[in-house]
Parts: C-alpha cells; structure tokens; sequence
C-alpha cells in the first residue's frame, strides 16, 4: 500500500467515528477513517501522502502528493505523485493524476485527467553559427 519512493509516513489520524465540517490543510502523512465535510488539501510545497480508508467519506475536494484511496470521495481528486485506488474506492468527481495504480473493483464516475505537472521542458539548442 505504500510506495518505496515515498519517504511519509502517517503521522496523523482521524478516526472512524469523528466528523469534521470544515476544511482541512495538512503537511506530511495522514490517514482519514472518519468523514469530512470539506475539503481535504496537503500543503503542495511539501511531499505529502493522504490515506483514505474504506471507512472514510469525503465531500469536497482532494489534494495530494500521493493519495491512497479506499473509501468515498464525493469531489474532484488531484494527485501530483501517485494515486492508488484500491478495490473499495468511490470516486465520484474529476481525477487529475500524474502516475495511476487503478485495482479491479475501484470505481471513478467522472474524467480521468493525466497531468504532466512539474515536468521539465527539453529545449534544443539551435546551432546558428
């Protein structure tokens, strides 16, 4: 479930039975079992890595380095690394992702979008002499 390449590790929690109404912004690793009302955005200047688990639901939107998915997102999803969609994960909303790891039974009902972000730009020198 959690990619070598990735140096987070979950250092926050939300549990099963807690709500939060409201947004929530967070820097490293967090796992989300709990529902949000909001939106759940890592800070973007930072690698970051976002568990939702098959008990979690989220109604808003979602953004992450790396975003492992297991539960409901009722939103648009942006993952700049790596998304992971697990067997049980619902996804109803627009997924912008640069690297896709999709398991059988994981469901999106909105547009799949491959994001180049980040990417360098190969520039050729022209050889004007």
């Amino acid at each position: 479930m959690f990619n070598r390449k990735t140096k987070n590790t979950i250092d926050s929690l939300i549990g099963a039975t807690t709500t939060i109404e409201g947004n929530l912004h967070f820097k490293g690793g967090l796992r989300i079992d709990g529902h949000i009302k909001g939106n759940v955005i890592a800070d973007h200047e930072v690698s970051s890595m976002l568990v939702i688990s098959e008990q979690a639901t989220i109604d808003g939107e979602v953004r992450a380095a790396h975003l492992v998915v297991n539960g409901v997102i009722n939103g648009p999803v942006f993952s700049s690394e790596l998304l992971e969609l697990q067997p049980k994960a619902n996804i109803s909303g627009d997924v912008h992702y640069k690297t896709l790891e999709m398991l059988s039974g994981a469901l999106v009902s909105g547009k799949l979008t491959h994001d180049l972000m980040h990417e360098p730009v190969l520039k050729l020198a022209s050889s004007n002499a």
